[in-house]
């Protein structure tokens, strides 16, 4: 008897678990340029938005010094409630005129699907721009350049 309930529990929890989708997702290389400003090195936070315009989830920050991160203002908004550990996907701030290459992981099921990407930027006694790039997460755009409103000259990206 215990043999047969073991062999349904198993028969029905491989059931289950046929039902279930593991998520695909493609790393992109993102090389992002700044412009030639003078000041402190800015943070730079890239984030999917969803289709009603709203944060989903912080993809990478530019700048490990969380002190600074209510800066980014709009962001913090979102981030400063859950408090998600950032360790894996932050890096150093960016100086005018620099360039850094990251590679930012993107939930397939994301492209061309309503969602975009943006790209905000702060620097210290100087301006913050929310949407300094932002462009809709398309299988064409994951493989242009975008040009920035900010301290952002332009971001180009490419499949890893």
């Amino acid at each position: 008897m215990k043999i047969k309930q073991i062999l349904l529990v198993s028969f029905i929890t491989l059931g289950l678990l046929s039902f279930t989708t593991i998520a695909e997702s493609t790393k992109y290389k993102c090389m992002i340029q700044m412009t030639n400003y003078t000041g402190e090195a800015a943070y730079v936070v890239i984030s999917l938005i969803n289709p009603d315009g709203e944060y989903e989830k912080t993809l990478y920050v530019q700048g490990d010094d969380s002190e600074w991160y209510h800066d980014v203002t709009d962001w913090w908004k979102f981030y400063g409630k859950k408090r998600n550990n950032l360790d894996a996907i932050t890096g150093a701030t960016v100086a005018g005129g620099s360039r850094t290459i990251n590679v930012i992981d993107i939930d397939d099921s994301k492209i061309d699907a309503g969602y975009s990407i943006r790209f905000e930027t702060a620097v210290e006694d100087q301006e913050y721009y929310t949407k300094d790039v932002e462009f809709p997460l398309t299988s064409e755009n994951v493989k242009s350049k975008k040009e920035g409103s900010g301290f952002i000259r332009y971001v180009r990206m490419m499949p890893n």
